[in-house]
């Protein structure tokens, strides 16, 4: 066995590994001895069967996997032991790579390009400065909370005169040209009507100041124009029903819904923080936004990693990347998807490749290193902010763990929830580093510079 790496522009590697015969023969016959102990050949005995018949029928194929098994992993042993920092997979070189012909008994050349990751240091101390922003809870934002919550613990209330977002429930009647009822024609009881969804401007002014009783002469067609999925659904029949309809429908209200938005009171404050928890409405606002903080604090840490990102790209400055070799690994990778995706993708890929390895180097400067408990904590914060949606802000610690535990069943999230982890315990150990430029700005001010 015989390994030669050499790396003369230090991210270029050519890799060499000549295997004799001597490094594959033992390991072969030692398996095709337990082959010919397993070996069912009619006329022979177990056991018995010929050493001559057992490596005509399967001494290649051993020899093959034996001599790709010691090639994987010397090859691997090598770049591990010498520390070379390849990316991805090496790649048989194209140029100096002959044909082997395993039939005979060696020596074996292979000859493999490794990409070799750019030597550089990537480092942060209490001289480096980097922004912070602390996003303000102001008053704006609690307000749209607290309307949130009347809206979610609102309710539909009988009114006599329609407005705004009212929906109207009566019954639909198609009509003649004459403007009677159609004998066999749709009807319609208990149909929905939401003036302030209807599209044509001049059936919707149809709508106006309506009250019970009244009876409204309109044309389904003309209300949503282009849209005969939903007339099909105001008449409750198939689409293909409503394709060629020109009629008029009367329409006789019955009842007008009108959404009310739930009081602020302590019905309210019992309903969203649990009863007798919050007495009034001054405290109802300072309960919101201490919930709103920690989901703040979230946003200005993610922000704040982006801005390091920035910062230690700037520091490391241009660095230099295998770029031929790792086309070839993109295309490997990527083979339903041909060259012209990899042309197209590399620069990101290289930006990207570049954070990645900016990355490692402070994760373990930091020392970061990922628990369960770590895990777990991710878990339960992005299902807290699941339930956050949909203004569930008080939602019990022991249902948080349940659902965490589950998320953390499925092995197609724990990818996921690993990286966070470590970007959170990143974010940690660096705000205890970096000099912290602290700025605070509204919520709006702060995803002006998000979209930026």
């Amino acid at each position: 066995m015989n390994i030669q790496f050499e790396c003369a522009d230090k991210v270029n590697g050519l890799m060499t590994i000549t295997i004799e015969q001597a490094d594959y023969q033992e390991q072969v016959d030692k398996k095709l001895k337990d082959y010919r102990k397993k070996a069912q050949v009619p006329g022979f005995r177990p056991g018995m069967v010929p050493m001559g018949l057992i490596k005509r029928q399967y001494g290649m194929a051993v020899k093959v996997d034996e001599v790709n098994r010691i090639l994987s992993d010397k090859l691997f042993e090598y770049v591990r032991q010498n520390n070379i920092q390849m990316l991805g997979e090496p790649l048989p070189n194209e140029e100096r790579q002959q044909p082997q012909d395993l039939q005979g008994d060696g020596p074996f050349v292979f000859v493999f390009d490794i990409a070799v990751a750019p030597e550089f240091t990537a480092e942060l101390t209490d001289k480096d400065k980097i922004d912070y922003y602390d996003i303000k809870v102001d008053d704006k934002i609690i307000d749209e909370q607290v309307q949130m919550f009347q809206s979610q613990t609102g309710e539909f209330v009988e009114v006599q005169e329609w407005s705004g977002n009212d929906t109207l429930k009566g019954d639909l009647r198609q009509l003649d040209a004459e403007g009677n009822t159609l004998e066999g024609g749709l009807e319609v009881e208990g149909g929905m009507v939401m003036p302030s969804y209807v599209k044509g401007e001049d059936e919707k002014k149809k709508f106006e100041g309506a009250k019970p009783g009244d009876i409204i002469v309109f044309n389904p067609k003309k209300a949503y124009p282009d849209n005969d999925a939903e007339v099909a659904a105001l008449l409750k029949v198939d689409k293909d029903q409503v394709k060629d309809l020109e009629s008029d429908f009367s329409f006789q209200i019955t009842e007008i819904r009108h959404f009310q938005p739930h009081a602020v009171d302590q019905d309210l404050f019992d309903r969203i923080f649990g009863e007798g928890n919050v007495t009034d409405e001054a405290s109802f606002r300072q309960k919101i936004a201490d919930g709103i903080k920690p989901q703040f604090v979230g946003n200005s840490d993610f922000k704040f990693l982006q801005d390091v990102r920035k910062y230690m790209e700037e520091k490391v400055g241009e660095l230099q990347f295998p770029e031929a070799i790792l086309k070839r690994v993109m295309l490997q990778n990527n083979k339903d998807k041909g060259a012209e995706f990899v042309e197209k993708n590399f620069e990101g890929s290289i930006k990207e490749l570049k954070w990645h390895l900016i990355k490692e180097q402070l994760v373990n400067a930091c020392q970061v290193k990922v628990e369960d408990a770590d895990l777990k904590q991710v878990a339960k914060g992005a299902v807290r902010q699941q339930f956050a949606q949909y203004g569930m802000n008080n939602v019990p610690d022991d249902v948080l763990e349940n659902y965490a535990e589950e998320q953390l069943k499925k092995r197609e999230n724990i990818e996921g929830y690993v990286e966070r982890a470590i970007d959170v315990k990143l974010m940690q150990a660096l705000k205890q580093v970096v000099k912290l430029n602290v700025k605070e700005v509204t919520f709006d001010e702060f995803n002006k510079m998000m979209q930026e």
